[in-house]
C-alpha cells in the first residue's frame, strides 16, 4: 500500500497536548503535515496550535473527551470541514493508575478504559467511515503498549486495557482486509518511555510512581508513529527492552511470573511521598505541555527498533560488523 509522505497529510492526533502526543504533532508538523489535534484541555490546546502556526505550520484544535463517543465524532467532523478529510488518525489518548487490582476502585477502572479502550474503538470507527467513503489509501494508528502482550502488577488494569487494544485493533485489521479496504492498520506498543504518564496517573501507593528501567526518550516513540504514517507496518515495539520481557514470557510463562512477582512492584515505586491522589488526569487535565518527566536518563535511541523499522539496513550493518571483527580476528592471527 503506498501512503503519502508526510508532506502531503493531514494527521489526527488525539491525547496531543502531553507526552507522545505532543512530541508527535511537533514533529508531524516540522515534517510539513497538517494537523488536527485533539485533547481535553482547551488552554493547552490553544498553545500548541500557536506554537505550530508561529512555526509556519498548519494546525486546527478540537476539545475533546475520547471516553464519549459524540466528542469524537466532532474531530473527525472538524477535520473534514477544515481540510476536506484526513489520511492518518492516531488513537493516541491514555491515562493510567498504578495499585494492586483489589484496591482500585471499579469507578477508577471503568475510566481508565473509557479512555484507554472504547476512546480507541470510537476513534477507529470515525476514522474508518471517513476513510470507508474516501477510498484512496489511508493509515489508522493505535497506540498499544508492551504491556498488552505482558501485564505487570501494579498497572493490571492499564495492561488489560493494552490487552484489549491489542485485541480489537487485530480484529478490526483482519475485517478492513477481508472488506477489500485500502487502510493500514498499525499496533504501536511502547515500552518505558519518559513522558508525563506517571505524572498523571491515578496513584494508590504510599510511594510516588516510576517506570521500570531501560526508560527510552520519548521522540524515539514519536519517530515510530512518523514511520507507521508513511509505511505499511502491522505493528511496532519501540524499545528492545520491552521485547526482550515479552519473548521471555512466550517461552518461560510462569517463571517470568515469578520474576515479576519478585521485582517489578519494587521498581515501579520511587522512595518519594506520594503526592495527593487526586491530582491527577483520569477525569480531567491537569498539567500538560510537557514532552517528558523528570527521570535522569533516558535512551535517545534503540537499536531494536531501528532495526526492525529498516531490516537490510540492520542486515547490512551486521555484515559490515562480522567483517570488521573477522579482520581484526586475522591480523591479530598474523602477529
Amino acid at each position: 500500500m503506498r501512503l503519502k509522505p508526510l508532506r502531503e497529510q493531514v494527521i489526527v492526533i488525539t491525547g496531543a497536548t502531553s507526552g507522545i502526543g505532543l512530541a508527535t504533532a511537533r514533529m508531524a508538523s516540522d515534517c510539513g503535515a497538517r494537523l488536527v489535534i485533539a485533547a481535553r484541555n482547551e488552554e493547552a490546546l490553544q498553545a500548541v496550535v500557536a506554537e505550530i502556526q508561529n512555526k509556519g505550520g498548519e494546525a486546527v484544535s478540537v476539545i475533546a473527551d475520547v471516553g464519549r463517543e459524540a466528542d469524537v465524532n466532532r474531530i473527525k467532523d472538524e477535520a473534514i470541514r477544515r481540510f476536506g478529510g484526513f489520511d492518518t488518525w492516531i488513537n493516541n489518548a491514555a491515562v493510567s493508575i498504578y495499585g494492586r487490582l483489589d484496591e482500585v476502585s471499579i469507578e477508577d477502572m471503568q475510566r481508565l478504559f473509557d479512555t484507554n479502550f472504547w476512546g480507541q474503538v470510537y476513534g477507529s470507527r470515525a476514522a474508518l467511515s471517513h476513510f470507508r467513503d474516501r477510498g484512496t489509501p489511508a493509515k489508522l494508528i493505535n497506540m498499544g503498549s508492551v504491556l498488552g502482550e505482558r501485564a505487570i502488577p501494579i498497572q493490571g488494569i492499564y495492561s488489560a486495557s493494552k490487552h484489549a487494544v491489542a485485541g480489537f485493533t487485530e480484529s478490526f485489521r483482519m475485517e478492513i482486509d477481508a472488506a477489500g479496504l485500502p487502510v493500514s492498520v498499525t499496533l504501536i506498543k511502547p515500552s518505558a518511555i519518559d513522558t508525563p504518564y506517571k505524572d498523571h496517573a491515578k496513584n494508590y501507593l504510599d510511594e510516588a510512581p516510576k517506570n521500570p528501567p531501560p526508560v527510552y526518550d520519548v521522540r524515539v516513540v514519536a519517530r515510530a508513529i512518523l514511520y507507521a504514517c508513511e509505511h505499511d507496518r502491522r505493528d511496532i515495539t519501540v524499545g528492545g527492552a520491552g521485547r526482550l520481557i515479552n519473548l521471555a514470557s512466550s517461552m518461560a510463562p510462569r517463571m517470568s511470573d515469578r520474576v515479576m512477582t519478585r521485582i517489578m512492584p519494587y521498581l515501579q515505586q520511587s522512595r518519594d511521598p506520594a503526592g495527593p491522589r487526586d491530582h491527577n488526569n483520569l477525569y480531567a487535565p491537569q498539567d500538560d505541555l510537557e514532552e517528558r518527566s523528570n527521570y535522569p536518563f533516558a535512551l535517545k535511541s534503540s537499536l531494536y527498533t531501528q532495526a526492525s523499522l529498516h531490516p537490510l539496513a540492520a542486515v547490512g550493518m551486521a555484515a559490515v560488523a562480522v567483517a570488521l571483527a573477522a579482520g581484526v580476528i586475522r591480523a591479530r592471527q598474523k602477529l
